[in-house]
């Protein structure tokens, strides 16, 4: 196979165009092809100083889009405030992306962000296919030139792409895989947005293993080291797809996706509780980060779940037993409070300090308990925390570490040093619910022999039938009675809300179940467990 057969480096053009003409036309040549001098002319600017201009930025811009046009990396990096990186990524767009001709043309600028269209092709052994999208750069003041430059990201080559990622083209090392629910309905990213990394992941690890042919591709490259998949943009020739079933529920992952939809930074698991299969994962963040399955945040009030277990487990409380709850309690030199300091009366039992989620009633417990690692133990050995779950995809476990002192305290309510994510907070809910933890599978174990994690003992009868009354409790008149209204059947809810550093807002974070469904949301910023997760995982409870 020779370089012409390959790819973008003989014989095709590149264009910048303005206004509908054409601003330069360059030849792409084994030598990098262009000879730069849009880029040499603006290099020679003259240093400024203040604000840039619309002006400035809009010639700024014109100079560095001919300059990338003409396959020109070391004009377009001059161009740029970060030169190596630049001259990198201009360079493989022809090299590595297999690009064989662009048409580039600028917009009109908003102040300093100029946006751009590109029509471009991309040939890989004889095959040529269509590529085109919108992108946008800003430009900024050189911190020492003084010339207006190009604020260079990765997503001015590319919309898509992130820190460290970058286009390639060509055979990927594993074959494309079908990926159907557990009913034989097809899993696609277009369709269900959500599932473009998981479908990646699945991708990456079960597509040699499951059979197929790979094809030819352009994707992107994720970061190194960061674990992520790759990203297929352009099918150039189409491989042989082998099938793997999953145990999603695309009914249920559609209603995830559009109830994450509704908040930002939104996110959102739902299990089986009888098996522990996986039935939806939904994100909906600026980041693209996948916060449901590998999230690290203090859960808030959801904890109490496990902080409840652990108390009735020891005797030290009953749900219809007293336990009071008073707007403050200390513990370690450090204060308690309730949402707005309510307390309730006197004589108020367990079972309803935990439906109106009051702090105080757990924290007054621990001298009881005195016990600094009783609630790590719990969580270990009964809800399966840390215990290194693997999943079918990358996923990340909760900790609850011993603490002392006003840490201690802390984590009974869901905060200190304690993380977790809906994944893990949907798994506590659903062992809850039938008092046996079974770890969260998204495929089957036999698919590469993977170990399934165990716990050491499941929950005691008498503390599961309390656990589960007391969270009826909650979604019928405690604080998550709003939220499951629009749910049916049996059910049962704990809301959470945790206070972060430095944020104007406490995350929310809701949990519940509905038959044999358990679901967990998380809202960054989304304030009161019921307010924002609530109604995210009262429609998902719905859908199942």
């Amino acid at each position: 196979m020779n370089g012409a057969a390959k790819g973008a480096v003989i014989g095709g053009v590149f264009l910048v165009m303005a206004g509908g003409a054409a601003v330069g036309a360059y030849a792409l040549v084994g030598d990098g092809g262009g000879d730069g001098k849009d880029g040499e002319v603006s290099a020679r600017s003259e240093r400024g100083s203040g604000p840039v201009t619309e002006k400035e930025a809009a010639r700024a811009a014109e100079a560095f889009l001919a300059a990338w046009a003409a396959g020109d990396g070391e004009g377009a990096a001059a161009l740029t405030n970060n030169a190596a990186a630049a001259q990198s990524a201009v360079a493989d767009f022809r090299t590595k992306a297999y690009v064989s001709r662009a048409v580039i043309t600028p917009g009109t600028p908003t102040g300093t962000t100029v946006p751009f269209s590109v029509a471009a092709e991309v040939t890989y052994e004889g095959v040529t296919k269509p590529l085109a999208y919108a992108s946008k750069l800003t430009v900024v003041r050189g911190l020492t030139s003084g010339k207006p430059l190009v604020d260079w990201q990765p997503s001015v080559l590319h919309p898509e792409l992130g820190p460290g990622e970058s286009l390639r083209a060509g055979a990927p090392a594993t074959p494309p895989v079908k990926a159907v629910d557990r009913n034989g309905v097809e899993l696609t990213a277009e369709k269900y947005p959500s599932l473009r990394p998981v479908l990646g992941q699945l991708r990456e690890t079960y597509g040699a293993k499951a059979g197929g042919r790979p094809g030819a591709e352009l994707w992107i490259e994720p970061a190194a080291g960061s674990g992520a998949a790759k990203r297929t943009l352009l099918t150039l020739a189409e491989g042989e797809p082998s099938l793997l079933t999953t145990y999603l529920d695309a009914k249920v992952q559609a209603a995830a996706e559009k109830a994450v939809a509704a908040y930002p930074e939104a996110s959102v698991v739902a299990v089986q509780p009888s098996n522990g299969h996986i039935l939806a994962i939904a994100n909906h963040r600026k980041d693209g980060y996948d916060a449901a399955m590998t999230g690290n945040r203090a859960p808030g009030s959801t904890m109490k779940i496990v902080t409840a277990a652990m108390l009735i487990d020891r005797g030290k409380v009953a749900a219809g037993q007293p336990a009071d709850c008073p707007a403050l309690a200390e513990w370690g030199g450090r204060g308690f409070h309730n949402l707005k300091n309510f307390s309730l009366p006197a004589g108020t039992n367990f079972a309803t300090s935990f439906a109106r989620s009051c702090n105080t009633a757990f924290i007054k417990q621990i001298d009881d308990v005195d016990d600094d690692g009783a609630l790590s133990r719990e969580a270990t050995e009964v809800f399966g925390i840390g215990l290194d779950w693997k999943t079918g995809i990358k996923s990340t476990d909760g900790k609850v570490p011993t603490a002392t002192g006003a840490e201690a305290a802390a984590a009974y309510i869901g905060q200190g040093r304690i993380t977790m994510n809906p994944l893990n907070v949907a798994s506590l809910t659903a062992t809850a619910r039938t008092g046996v933890f079974r770890q969260p599978l998204l495929v089957p174990a036999e698919l590469d022999g993977r170990t399934v994690a165990k716990a050491q003992r499941r929950m005691k009868p008498a503390v599961q039938q309390q656990l589960v009354a007391m969270m009826r409790l909650t979604a019928t008149s405690g604080t998550a009675a709003e939220a499951m209204r629009p749910v049916g059947g049996d059910k049962g809810a704990k809301t959470g809300s945790a206070e972060v550093d430095g944020a104007g807002s406490p995350d929310s974070w809701f949990t519940g179940f509905s038959g044999d469904v358990a679901a967990a949301a998380m809202v960054e910023g989304g304030g009161h467990g019921g307010d924002a997760a609530g109604p995210i995982v009262a429609t998902v409870l719905r859908a199942g």
